[in-house]
């Protein structure tokens, strides 16, 4: 480990502006390889700690939480490096393939599956050579790009039992959320056939929705808002259980002093599930939200406990709708249930809750307007967009 540690230093010392464009390539296949090796090492060192209770020394029970708590592997990442250890035992050609670096440990976990209890089973019981199996993925996956080993090796698992039960849709589904220090988080899912349809189908629903001239986010960028469009809708259907009494929404606690503060004021609110947020983003989330006042002392005792009280009452937000029909920013035509009933005037500065002091706009131009862009009705009924640099957005010929 002491020499491998010393070549690991050695390397980071060179300097790669000193060589030349091919080689920098070679450097990168090298490395990968090495990767490659040290990753199929760690591997058959799991499995060697998984087979002989290795994790009890710490006092864990299995390897997979000993590397969620010791190495600080997601569970996902975990279960991945314990079930390609288990496969490889029934699995030569990979293993081999694996051990000299021509196979990435993302490859071993797409061929781990036909090594299940189960495949290996059923793979007997028709007579089928597992190594034969081995040897052929190994080849596609030297010489096929990745989406192609996940369809042989799918086709090779459904057709040892082509007219077997439908599985429980629900059984291989999961979903992991990992929050960050800022409040955002990432996550990631593992749907079957028909529930990545669903939610494939829903998002492209308000993807290829009528969206403002001169959009220019990725497709990435698109699909995620669309997935918090669509739980917004949901949430705000009302037709969600109810969590402890209450309908869920998003909750965000924020002191007086920041509420009325116009300061930016950095980490200043709490969500209910324990982000931090700027009090300027919850200023925006109060403009068309429920407010509930909360007294307490200094050494957290309650003092007083205010009713609810609708900012933007059902009628209110009834006449918006009717008299805006979508979201107002120039060159957006998001529909109603996309939008927020945003207040001109903030009602913390003395805004009234009013239908003139109110406009239609949806997630994306309600944050704009919180930061720096302005929305205006010019008396003639007709709605003005200004950049933060006092210019007016405009679309088609100039008006006047």
């Amino acid at each position: 480990m002491g020499e491998l540690q010393s070549a690991l230093d050695a390397l980071a010392a060179e300097d790669l502006f000193a060589l030349p464009p091919g080689a920098v390539l070679d450097r990168t296949a090298e490395l990968l390889r090495l990767v490659n090796q040290a990753s199929a090492e760690l591997t058959r060192t799991v499995r060697h700690a998984d087979a002989t209770g290795a994790c009890e020394h710490d006092g864990k029970q299995t390897i997979a939480s000993w590397l969620r708590g010791h190495g600080h592997l997601t569970a996902g990442e975990a279960g991945r490096l314990v079930r390609s250890g288990r496969a490889l035992e029934h699995l030569p050609a990979t293993a081999a393939a694996f051990a000299d670096g021509s196979l990435t440990a993302s490859q071993v976990a797409v061929i781990a599956p036909v090594a299940d209890d189960d495949k290996r089973t059923a793979a007997t019981e028709q007579g089928v050579d597992l190594k034969a199996i081995d040897a052929a993925l190994v080849a596609v996956a030297h010489g096929e790009a990745h989406a192609q080993l996940l369809q042989v090796v799918h086709h090779y698992r459904e057709a040892l039992d082509p007219d077997g039960v439908e599985p429980d849709p629900t059984e291989g589904r999961r979903l992991s959320v990992t929050r960050h220090a800022d409040g955002s988080g990432t996550g990631r899912f593992d749907l079957d056939a028909v529930g990545i349809e669903k939610v494939l189908a829903g998002i492209e629903s308000i993807v290829q929705a009528s969206r403002p001239k001169g959009d220019d986010r990725s497709r990435a960028q698109q699909q995620a808002d669309a997935l918090v469009q669509l739980c917004d809708n949901q949430l705000a259907s009302g037709q969600l259980p109810t969590l402890r009494t209450v309908k869920p929404h998003v909750v965000v606690s924020l002191d007086c002093d920041d509420l009325v503060d116009p300061a930016t004021g950095p980490g200043a609110a709490r969500t209910g599930f324990g982000a931090q947020i700027s009090a300027a983003r919850a200023r925006w989330l109060a403009c068309d939200g429920a407010i509930s006042r909360i007294v307490m002392t200094p050494d957290g005792e309650l003092l007083d406990l205010g009713r609810d009280h609708r900012v933007v009452t059902p009628g209110l937000r009834k006449a918006v709708e009717a008299r805006d029909g979508q979201c107002v920013f120039t060159g957006c035509d998001a529909p109603t249930h996309w939008c927020d009933v945003h207040h001109l005037i903030h009602w913390i500065n003395g805004g009234e809750t009013s239908l003139a002091n109110s406009g239609l706009l949806c997630e994306r131009h309600h944050t704009k307007v919180h930061h720096g862009f302005r929305v205006e009705r010019d008396p003639g009924g007709r709605w003005r967009t200004w950049r933060p640099d006092g210019t007016e957005i405009l679309i088609g010929p100039l008006l006047v």
